[in-house]
């Protein structure tokens, strides 16, 4: 069984995006995956983030996760990305890391990569899907191979039935049902990046 690089990469203010991501982590990890977890740099001022204290408080709790460079994205061959949403867009932290690959989008080094993405917000239907769907948007331009969960298991419909990707309602702890269904999804990223690995290995 080939060994296959994932980058799980997020964006989290007050930490649903967070838990799914090291979901994605693990999920990856026990499948045999080299894994890096990472989160992309805050850019909220700092009296924005004082004004609440679980945005606080995670931001100080997470300092030992290393942040997302260009490097990680041109190290993976699979990408797993995780980025709450904002008014249906996603958050602009995120947008501004996948603003600056301008460069490797140049020379190629994104073309191939596979990818997928979840979605979090403060409410069942708060715009998840169209925020996942603009971040599939830019990895359109890139030439990314983008892996939907879509219909493929009953975790899928358990948690919410999102088919673009893993859908959490934000606020405390994420539910077991979309913490399996995240696994999922990670799951089916590592076998397709592994199957087109050994594809492109044979011809």
């Amino acid at each position: 069984m080939s060994t296959v690089k994932i980058a799980v990469i997020y964006y989290s203010a007050t930490g649903t995006n967070y838990q799914m991501a090291l979901e994605a982590e693990k999920a990856a990890k026990e499948m045999g995956a080299d894994v890096r977890l990472r989160r992309v740099n805050e850019l909220a001022p700092p009296e924005a983030i004082e004004s609440n204290p679980q945005w606080k408080s995670h931001v100080e709790s997470t300092k030992h996760v290393p942040v997302a460079t260009l490097a990680d994205l041109e190290w993976a061959d699979g990408i797993v990305f995780s980025v709450p949403t904002r008014f249906g867009n996603m958050a602009a932290q995120m947008k501004q890391f996948l603003d600056t690959a301008g460069p490797l989008w140049a020379q190629g080094k994104l073309t191939n990569k596979v990818v997928t993405a979840m979605s979090s917000a403060a409410n069942p239907h708060g715009g998840q899907e169209a925020t996942i769907l603009s971040l599939y948007t830019t990895m359109y331009h890139w030439g990314a191979i983008v892996v939907t969960p879509g219909y493929t298991d009953e975790k899928i419909y358990a948690a919410g039935g999102n088919p673009y990707g893993t859908s959490a309602t934000a606020g405390g702890s994420v539910s077991p049902e979309v913490l399996a269904a995240v696994r999922h999804q990670t799951a089916r990223l590592v076998d397709i990046t592994r199957r087109l690995q050994l594809v492109s290995s044979v011809s």
